[in-house]
């Protein structure tokens, strides 16, 4: 039986019946390769979450911006709302790595800035696959970066329940050694505070709540879940499992031998450099570790300590670091969506991250086993995925050849893109060999000898047969449970898109409809923007520079009526669910690279497929393979689509679909905040609730987030008046 409860007032229609029969079949059968084709607006999300409600394990679904993963995470939360679902991607909001460039003799130290909720919300998923099985990551290809290990995180947790025997002070010391700092006054996450027999906690995967711990003697007389604003009572609990407050820890008894261990490659180095007679280099680097090593023996942490984690967790030179793979099980279920993106994001962290440092170590900044601290390499990454299902409307060569059984090797398909297109392995041709036809919307990036003429023909669930030569594990998902046809294509010229992209902002504006325009560079964008807000419009900007959390912010005012246009570059493509978006304008269209490619060009456009009035425009003076391909595309699954209309009596109609929901603990023009600030009747609930904005105005102006800040002062000025 399943542990996932699939909460939905939804049933499978569509071709999501037969995508669903197949892919678990497929599953059942042991393959470790399927792949899901599947037309935007599809539900291509649901089809996932009926997967994984089948599944009795952990499952991880990767996803390639933070943006996208926000969306997810949301839908799947609303899925599984009495099952973990969880959210994992880079906690910085910036983050400048360590670098040194040898040309200029500058040395650029790392620079970042944490986003608290979101290093909540990656501890969170940490705890909850230690603790249980029904869990559901979703998680950016951060994942695949160095962690600490799940051993050294399990062993380090401090258990406590009421009746046990246990001093005070040793208590606190096990705190201390879990990262918790001491802060009787700035109660916030990952410290505690104590009076007396009391001791509060705050821990640092708790969204608001704080553990209180009585005293009476040596005894733990009572644990009590508080609100960690007010103080007030929530609930009476038996026991607590407190874990690290970082991601980065290691236990007592392998901190000594990892300080030898680091001090005998330290003195290796240096005799090294000393040898080769640079001094300079040598003194730098015996500097830098010895106080990195005083730091990490006097409070067992230092910045910049995931550069030593190969000695701390024990491991050999040049093995795989720990990663959040790692805290899964073995048996889990890896989806990886919009695949296409995704995959060769993955494979292409390793090779940029080893020249970065191997820069800082030549030049005694690091020690060699810096190295080791690195994200997974591809093989790496694959051997530890039991199955995987792609998800995309695009799949690229690599999804497509290994979802061919027996055909589990990928680098031919890899050496093919690298060199000439029109040289591939013979792996590779027997795999496209053994292609059906009917697979002719898979792309292939401009591997033009890739492509199939297309067939009618389609294998029915039950006779769906994964294990049978040539028979590929790739279902297509081409019908829409709404009915709506693909968007229609619309070409205009070059000359006047701007002044034509007004016209029909307007013309979508005034019936309540959204608009979506893409530019090609972060400048145009911000000059458009601001361009469109000067003429009366309500237009926002979203690229990478964007923080997650505001991205996720500014979708939601699209979709809520508070913004009407969104102007972006890369990030409006694959996997925004974005229904009330009835046009998108591509500017510049024929201008054939990476952000207007085949690819791009259906992903962006599709963005429009969820609204029934959905059009996508292109502007361009030249019509390029692209923009044809593009075309041809569009019309054969808009032939799809009416044909199952007429078949089935099914009149189109726009997608509806809930607010996403938002990440911050507190939105700053979140309306629904207003009837429960004003709900307080007493004096007494007033002056608490008062205490309580008056701490989060203080941490949201600490983390320099003025405009929240100022929201939550109107506020307390609002309730002082009462």
């Amino acid at each position: 039986m399943s542990v996932f409860q699939l909460v939905t007032d939804y049933k499978p229609s569509g071709d999501q019946e037969q995508a669903i029969g197949k892919l678990l079949k497929s599953l059942q059968a042991g393959n470790k390769h399927q792949c899901l084709l599947g037309v935007t607006g599809s539900g291509k999300t649901f089809t996932m979450a009926n997967i994984i409600a089948a599944q009795d394990r952990p499952v991880l679904v990767l996803s390639h911006n933070k943006t996208l993963a926000a969306q997810l995470y949301s839908e799947l939360k609303s899925f599984f709302p009495h099952n973990a679902v969880e959210y994992f991607v880079s906690y910085f909001d910036y983050y400048q790595p360590e670098a040194y460039i040898a040309s200029t003799d500058t040395y650029i130290e790392k620079d970042s800035a944490i986003n608290e909720e979101i290093d909540r919300l990656c501890l969170n998923a940490m705890r909850s696959l230690l603790l249980r099985r029904d869990v559901i990551v979703v998680a950016s290809v951060s994942c695949i970066y160095g962690l600490g290990s799940p051993e050294d995180y399990r062993e380090l947790t401090l258990s406590i329940r009421t009746g046990q025997e246990l001093d005070r002070d040793a208590m606190l010391a096990c705190l201390t050694e879990l990262l918790f700092e001491r802060s009787d006054f700035d109660f916030r996450r990952g410290t505690f505070r104590v009076r007396g027999d009391v001791v509060e906690i705050y821990p640092a995967q708790s969204d608001g709540e704080a553990i209180r711990v009585e005293f009476f003697g040596d005894e733990i007389d009572a644990i009590t879940l508080i609100d960690a604003a007010t103080g007030r009572s929530r609930e009476k609990m038996s026991s607590y499992l407190f874990f690290p407050v970082k991601q980065y820890v290691s236990s007592p008894e392998k901190r000594h031998p990892a300080i030898l261990s680091i001090r005998k490659e330290l003195a290796e180095r240096v005799a090294w450099f000393e040898k080769q007679n640079k001094l300079i280099e040598a003194q730098r680097l015996k500097m830098r570790t010895d106080y990195d090593l005083e730091l990490i023996n006097e409070i067992g942490f230092c910045k910049g300590i995931e550069n030593y984690s190969r000695h701390l967790a024990g491991r050999a030179p040049g093995s795989t670091p720990s990663t959040l793979q790692d805290y899964f099980p073995a048996d889990h279920l890896t989806i990886i969506d919009e695949s296409h993106a995704t995959v060769p994001q993955i494979g292409g962290m390793y090779e940029g991250d080893r020249s970065r440092k191997q820069v800082l170590i030549d030049h005694g900044f690091r020690l060699p086993s810096a190295l080791d601290n690195r994200p997974l390499r591809f093989d790496e990454f694959m051997a530890r995925q039991a199955q995987l299902v792609y998800v995309s409307a695009t799949p690229g060569p690599f999804e497509y050849v290994n979802c061919v059984p027996g055909n589990n090797n990928y680098i031919p398909v890899l050496k093919a893109k690298r060199g000439n297109t029109h040289a591939r392995s013979e792996k590779a041709s027997q795999a496209i060999t053994h292609a059906p036809d009917n697979f002719r919307g898979v792309f292939f990036h401009r591997l033009e000898e890739l492509r199939v003429p297309p067939h009618p023909s389609s294998v029915p669930t039950e006779q769906f047969n994964p294990r049978r030569l040539g028979q590929p594990l790739i279902v297509e998902q081409l019908i829409r449970p709404t009915g709506l046809l693909e968007p229609k294509i619309t070409l205009l010229p070059l000359d006047g898109q701007i002044d034509k992209t007004i016209e029909l902002c307007h013309a979508r504006v005034s019936v309540r409809e959204r608009v979506l325009v893409t530019t090609l560079t972060k400048r145009t964008a911000e000059d458009l923007t601001d361009y469109l807000r000067n003429i009366g419009l309500q237009v926002e900007y979203i690229h990478a520079d964007v923080d997650a959390i505001e991205r996720v912010e500014i979708l939601r005012k699209l979709r809520n009526g508070s913004v009407d246009i969104l102007v972006g570059i890369n990030l409006l493509r694959e996997g925004l669910d974005l229904p009330e978006v009835s046009l998108v304008c591509i500017l510049d269209a024929d201008k054939e690279g990476f952000l207007r490619n085949e690819t791009s060009l259906v992903q962006t456009a599709g963005r429009a497929a969820r609204h029934i009035h959905g059009e996508c425009v292109l502007f361009c003076d030249v019509v390029t393979d692209s923009i044809r391909r593009l075309v041809e595309e569009s019309d054969r699954r808009r032939a799809i689509q009416q044909a199952y209309n007429e078949e089935h009596n099914i009149i189109p109609h726009t997608v509806a679909r809930a607010d996403q929901s938002t990440l911050r603990l507190y939105t700053p023009d979140d309306e629904e905040d207003e009837p429960i600030l004003m709900a307080a009747e007493d004096d007494e609930q007033v002056s608490d609730t008062i205490n309580r904005l008056e701490k989060e105005m203080k941490e949201a102006a600490a983390r320099l987030d003025f405009e929240l800040a100022a929201v939550l002062r109107d506020k307390i000025n609002l309730l002082r008046q009462r």
